[in-house]
């Protein structure tokens, strides 16, 4: 998977350095991955869900959640937002018009 954009992950996630690795170890995971549906990310993310037209993943037990888009036929991961889970809950992403 290629994912679009790292630069992006990493800078909002910068915010937050008790989550480095676990995005540098999540990212280095997607770079090798062939996923062609959910249920290929559920093999090594069984957490990882659905909501709406992005794919949310948890990242550091419940603490922050990682929201991006796939396109599983260009195999290209679309980051869209790193948020701890108390900005998550209040749903502002959900007015992306991509959601």
């Amino acid at each position: 998977m290629h994912l679009i954009s790292i630069r992006n992950l990493r800078d909002d996630s910068a915010k937050y350095p008790d989550v480095k690795k676990k995005i540098d170890n999540w990212y280095a995971i997607v770079k090798k991955a062939e996923w062609s549906n959910l249920e290929d990310v559920r093999q090594i993310y069984r957490d990882a869900e659905a909501v709406g037209n992005f794919t949310v993943f948890n990242i550091k037990g419940n603490d922050y959640r990682l929201i991006v888009g796939i396109d599983y036929s260009a195999q290209i991961v679309y980051y869209k937002y790193f948020l701890p889970h108390s900005e998550y809950d209040k749903s502002q992403w959900k007015n992306d018009p991509y959601f």
